[in-house]
């Protein structure tokens, strides 16, 4: 008898732990987005790119990614929870990115570069 009884404290203890993981991960505002710049220099080449997210609960419309010095890419329409990667153009200055949408979404996000670690490629 005792045993069940801890098996079911123990399975309410799991179900409410899954419960909180679930609910943290759900939209809590309607037009949301996140973008993820990248920026890995080689030694050779640089390799960039932006990682689109649509964190909201109501799809985003007219996405529009400006790269500076007039180059822009036109996304369109992203759903909820939709992710998209772009790449700038070779022209671009990699200093940060511009992304616009409707309903007053605007994020300017400053590249990033990843952790050099030593025996990895490209450190």
């Amino acid at each position: 008898m005792r045993i069940v009884y801890v098996a079911s404290i123990a399975g309410g203890i799991i179900v409410a732990a899954l419960l909180a993981m679930y609910a943290s991960q759900l939209p809590t505002t309607d037009y949301s987005l996140s973008v993820d710049a990248l920026k890995d220099q080689q030694t050779l080449f640089t390799n960039a790119r932006i990682i689109l997210s649509n964190t909201g609960r109501m799809p985003l419309t007219n996405v529009l990614v400006t790269y500076g010095q007039n180059a822009t890419e036109f996304i369109g329409t992203m759903a909820p929870g939709y992710k998209t990667t772009v790449s700038p153009p070779d022209s671009a200055q990699l200093s940060n990115v511009t992304v616009t949408a409707d309903h007053g979404i605007k994020v300017i996000q400053p590249y990033r570069s990843p952790i050099k670690l030593p025996g990895m490629i490209g450190s």
